[in-house]
């Protein structure tokens, strides 16, 4: 045993002796080349790429307004989004990697936000066409419509934006783009696109700026046109980029949005004994409708044409009808008082009035308000510059999509008082009398759904 274990441990000093390199005394081991493996870079577009549209879309933005992009606010990845983020990189002293860091994306956020801010920037639907468009309200506060169209310009008309619409048989848009060049005489055109769902051109147009986007669907023109003088072209050129990108004009119906858990709106005491007139979308689907501080109210009537309800509570006492008789009504200056959203008042309910500019609606008798009131305002009382009854207010939301939502606004219809009083007397509501103080005529309604 003793034998044959000194024999083992011997035939392994012998092994390790072998795989063992000898050594010379005082000889440093030779040292092994190695080169470090590296993982393979992303390029600019790849970590674009591997963002979600949504926040390409918004970098898109935000690089537009700060006047650094000029593409289309379509969310793809695309050279020119890199170039525009390496040009803002160095124009802000950064290193030029086509890449944001989470600071540099910060500020760009913030400034964007700002001009936005600055410009009124906001989402809307024409009434006359129903063409979706961004429009910076700030810099083209006054606005006229008729049924061909409207149009927003600053006070000293430097800046004009027009939305025109026309019948045209069998359009092309190369057919268009030809008939713009030449419409109005004097048009100088440096830019030129022509695809076949859209053209744009711009240039000169006298001593103005232009740039015009049109398109068609069947034999329905719509054109988007912004003029703007030279001395203005550093402010506007980045808005015309974001009107480009949100003109919708055909937008597709998708559905009503989905109606909130608890909605308010705004009520006219019509009769002392507890009729109220409101806007029928607002009661639409309650389980409970409630008229502070009297208590629930009860659906009486309801007409799905003008959006028009009657509610009627009982019991109550102290109710001052509004008086809805009237002779014919100015209707070029309109008053609105209804009573806001608990969200825009610190969770008051006080009644407020605000004015508002007025524009026929193309296939309908209702009017056009704008600027819309807010949240809370479907169903207030409209009266005239003589403080005569002139009909309800009713607030609508647009179907909004694109880089632009956060910023829509919702529409405003004036239903006019010939149709409130035939709707009353086709439910047996004789409003014959009433007081001329609208604020303490109108009261909150609130709807509580599922």
């Amino acid at each position: 045993m003793l034998t044959a274990t000194l024999i083992f441990a011997a035939a392994m000093t012998s092994a390790q002796a072998q795989m063992t390199p000898p050594t010379t005394a005082g000889a440093k081991p030779k040292a092994v080349a190695t080169v470090p493996i590296r993982p393979a870079l992303q390029s600019p577009a790849e970590t674009a790429g591997a963002m979600a549209q949504s926040e390409r879309l918004a970098i898109q933005s935000d690089l537009a307004w700060v006047g650094q992009y000029n593409g289309a606010i379509s969310g793809d990845v695309s050279e020119r989004m890199v170039e525009a983020i390496k040009e803002y990189q160095k124009a802000n002293g950064g290193k030029p990697t086509g890449v944001l860091n989470p600071k540099e994306r910060s500020v760009l956020a913030e400034t964007a936000r700002r001009r936005r801010e600055n410009a009124g920037w906001k989402i809307m639907t024409d009434a006359p066409t129903g063409t979706q468009l961004g429009i910076p309200t700030r810099l083209v506060p006054q606005q006229t419509s008729d049924a061909n169209g409207t149009k927003w310009s600053s006070p000293t008309g430097t800046i004009q934006v027009v939305l025109t619409r026309r019948k045209e048989a069998n359009p092309t848009t190369a057919k268009l783009a030809e008939r713009e060049r030449k419409e109005p005489a004097g048009r100088t055109i440096d830019y030129t696109v022509v695809k076949p769902d859209f053209f744009v051109l711009s240039g000169l147009q006298g001593l103005k700026k232009f740039y015009l986007r049109g398109t068609f669907k069947g034999d329905e023109v719509r054109i988007l046109t912004i003029l703007y003088d030279q001395a203005t072209e550093n402010t506007v050129e980045p808005v015309v980029i974001a009107m480009s990108s949100a003109f919708n004009p055909f937008p597709v119906n998708a559905g009503p949005p989905p109606r909130k858990t608890v909605e308010y709106g705004t009520g006219v005491v019509v009769t002392e004994d507890g009729a109220i007139l409101t806007d029928r979308q607002i009661t639409d689907g309650c389980l409970a409708i409630t008229i502070p501080p009297f208590g629930n109210a009860d659906l009486i009537a309801e007409e799905k044409e003008h959006d028009l309800a009657l509610l009627r509570i009982y019991g109550a006492r102290g109710l001052k009808p509004l008086g809805l008789t009237s002779d014919q009504t100015n209707k070029a200056s309109i008053e609105l008082t209804g009573i806001s959203d608990p969200q825009n008042q610190s969770g008051g309910r006080a009644a407020t009035t605000v004015k508002a500019a007025i524009a026929p609606v193309a296939g309908g008798s209702d009017l056009a308000l704008s600027p819309a009131p807010a949240t809370g305002f479907s169903g207030a009382a409209a009266r005239d510059d003589g403080g005569r009854f002139a009909g309800v207010a009713l607030l609508r939301s647009p179907a909004v999509s694109g880089v632009a939502a956060a910023s829509a606004q919702a529409q405003s219809v004036l239903v006019s008082a010939e149709t409130v009083r035939d709707f009353l007397k086709t439910n047996g509501v004789n409003a014959t009398g009433g007081a001329s103080d609208a604020a303490a005529s109108v009261v909150r309604v609130i709807c509580v759904r599922k």
